[in-house]
This record gives C-alpha cells, structure tokens and sequence, in this order.
C-alpha cells in the first residue's frame, strides 16, 4: 500500500483553536497516532514561526533547565512541547508566560502541548492553566479520513487506525508493528506512568477485555481470572483508559421506572489492536472469529464518538427487559439519536431497539452497516454506512 498524506479533521480544529480560541492547546492521544505530524505541519506554518521541542530528547530538555528564560526568548513564536507529560512542572511557568503575553496583547496561540496520558496531564494542566487552555483529543485514524484517501473501510477495520499500522505496505507488515506497539507500551509506558503495575498482568487484562469487546465491565470475573482483587482491576483500567487505549462506555440511567443496566460497557479502541492481541493477522482471520461483530461495534463507536458536534455525549442503553440501544446520542440531557451496529449486508433489527426507542422517545434511529446504500428497516430506522453517518453528525444532525 503506497503512503499517504492522511488528512486528520482534527487539524484545522487544533489550528482554530490556537489562531481564535486559547493561549495554549493540549492534544491528547496515544503514542504513534499522528500527534507530531501534525505539529510539526502546524508549526511549519505557523505565521509568527515556531519552535519545536520532544522532551523524549535529552538536548531538548537541556534547553529547559532555564524553562522561564528560554520560553520567554521564543516570544512571538509558537513553541510546541511534545511528550509535555515528562516535565510536569513546566505547567507552573507556562502560566506566567501566558499572562505575559496576554498583557502584551498576544491573545492566542502561545503553545501547543503533546502527551499521551489523558487525564494525568489533565489534571496536572487544569491545576496550572485555569482558563488558559483547550483540550483537543486526537484518535485513530476514522472511517471518513480513510474513505476520503481511498482506502476501503474494511482494510480500516482490519489493521486499524494508526497509520503505520494502517498504511504499511503488507498484512504483515502491519501485524508485525501492532505487535511492537502493545510490547513496547507495556514495557516502556507502564513502567512510566504506573510504576508498580506489572506488565504481565496489564498484558492478560488488555487480552480479556480484546476477546470480550463491547461487553459489560464485570470486575469480579477478571479480578478472578488474573488472581487479583477487584479495585485491582479497577485500577488497571483506569490506566489503560487514560492511556487512550481503552473506552468506558457509560450506561444512560435517568429513565425513572425502568429496570436499567448501570455497569459500562468496555471497548480496546483501535480495532487494530483488537486483532493483534487475539493473534488475528488478515482480514480473513477477523471474520472467521467470534470476535468480529463486537469488533465492527467498536470501530463504529469510535469513528462516531469523534465526530460529535460540539455538546453532544454518547452513552448506551439497556434495560433488563431486554431494550438495547449500541450507541444513544445526547444533548442538552435530552436523547436525540439512536444507533444500531450491525456487521452484515442485510441488517435486521430486533424487537429490544424498537422497544428502546420508544423508552426514550428518539426519532433519529439509524442502524450501522458495512455498506453505502441508504434504506428503511423496520422501527423507523434506516441503514447507512459508517462514513455516511459520522458525516450526519458532524453537520450536527
């Protein structure tokens, strides 16, 4: 597969937000997703110019060991730290320079900040830059940034969204690097952002949650099957979704009288990642496993999440009566739109989503397929493609 210059969405949003929205942004993602390509393009164009630091270099951040002095020198430019999560305490002086320029009337796009480990550097930012700063998360690549380049959704869904993963030159190429990917966050940011978490168990954590994709949060089964206690395992998770590699969907409980399901739903967010840690290499090995349904579930919620407007949550619904809704859109705490995800041609539609949609009185009701035409499905639903729909929301439908 040739490379390609994969358009990200989040781009032009990062560069708004810089030139008319913060004195300084925070982009969060997991490693290798794309965050330093786009800074670096970003900051290559910068108007005012921009300087550009990797804390991961030792050179680099010897240019901090005077953090005040050296960022003061680099006004008006913008400067972009990346790996910002390494040296924590430049949050505090940041603070200063900010206010610095502001009182010199330069409003906006003082720095872009790069880490990896969401809400740690939250935290650690939120604590300094009060009012100063704007969180942007940077995923995978999603289904309307690989169908825009041509790349067929099913090759997305098999390799995933990482793009060495995804744009590398053979199956196995792109298995290969997979692999690389998961040992060397165990082995290097475990250590790092949790130091007494043993990799090993992490590893058979991250391999449960990859064979139960989108099923419910059960704590007690997997405290027992990796011979730990429960809050153990809580912890865990938490690090693996801080880490941006894990998703807790929440369930939608606000239904007064109804039975409702209270525990999230869990999803390993790449699909990618899915596969390489169950051993699955090709396409054709995804849709001989058992897996595949759960997996297509979990590309879609992604690929859909990230393409919210402005406002909106996503959630799930179920009720113990049997009521299920994959992915329940929210605004304003009123549901507004129902989706199903189906990994077949011919989608079909139980009575439970019918049911459903009725609970919450949702009119929108759309049922995700692997195709591109439009049609009408029983309950008032219609199918649509995944690219289709993520451009449905982001015109905020």
């Amino acid at each position: 597969m040739q490379p390609l210059d994969i358009t990200r969405h989040i781009e032009s949003l990062v560069a708004d937000r810089l030139r008319h929205a913060a004195p300084a942004v925070v982009l969060l993602g997991p490693r290798q997703v794309g965050k330093t390509t786009l800074a670096r393009r970003l900051a290559a164009s910068w108007p005012q110019g921009a300087t550009y630091l990797d804390l991961e270099l030792p050179s680099d951040r010897r240019r901090l060991d005077d953090a005040e002095a050296y960022l003061r020198m680099q006004a008006p430019k913008l400067v972009v730290i990346d790996e910002i999560h390494r040296a924590p305490e430049i949050f505090a002086v940041l603070r200063g320079l900010i206010d610095e320029r502001r009182a010199a009337g330069q409003h906006f796009g003082h720095f872009l900040l790069l880490g990896s480990a969401a809400l740690d550097l939250m935290r650690q930012s939120s604590e300094s830059l009060a009012g100063r700063v704007a969180y942007l998360e940077m995923a995978p690549v999603n289904a309307p940034e690989a169908t825009a380049h041509g790349l067929p959704t099913d090759v997305l869904w098999s390799r995933g969204g990482f793009p060495d993963s995804l744009l590398a030159a053979s199956d196995g190429l792109s298995f290969t690097w997979r692999q690389d990917f998961i040992r060397s966050y165990l082995e290097r940011d475990v250590p790092m952002f949790a130091p007494r978490m043993p990799a090993q168990a992490l590893e058979r954590l991250w391999t449960m949650l990859a064979h139960q994709q989108g099923g419910l949060l059960n704590q007690s089964q997997l405290a027992a099957s990796l011979g730990v206690s429960a809050p153990t395992v809580v912890r865990y998770v938490d690090l693996l979704v801080d880490l941006q590699l894990v998703r807790r969907l929440s369930p939608w409980s606000t239904n007064a009288g109804k039975r409702l399901v209270k525990t999230p739903k869990v999803y390993v967010r790449d699909s990618g990642l899915v596969h390489a840690l169950l051993g699955l290499e090709t396409l054709d090995a995804v849709l001989g496993h058992p897996v595949a349904g759960a997996s297509f579930e979990g590309l879609a919620i992604e690929t859909l999440v990230h393409s919210l407007p402005a406002g909106s949550r996503a959630w799930f619904y179920r009720t113990h009566e049997g009521a299920e809704v994959d992915l329940l859109i929210e605004r304003g705490g009123q549901p507004q739109m129902a989706i199903e995800i189906k990994r077949s041609s011919a989608p079909s539609l139980e009575r439970g989503f019918g049911q459903a949609c009725q609970d919450l009185s949702v009119q929108q009701r759309w049922v995700v397929y692997p195709g591109t035409e439009r049609f009408p499905l029983r309950h008032g639903a219609q199918a649509i493609g995944l690219a289709d729909l993520a451009g449905v929301l982001r015109g905020g439908a």
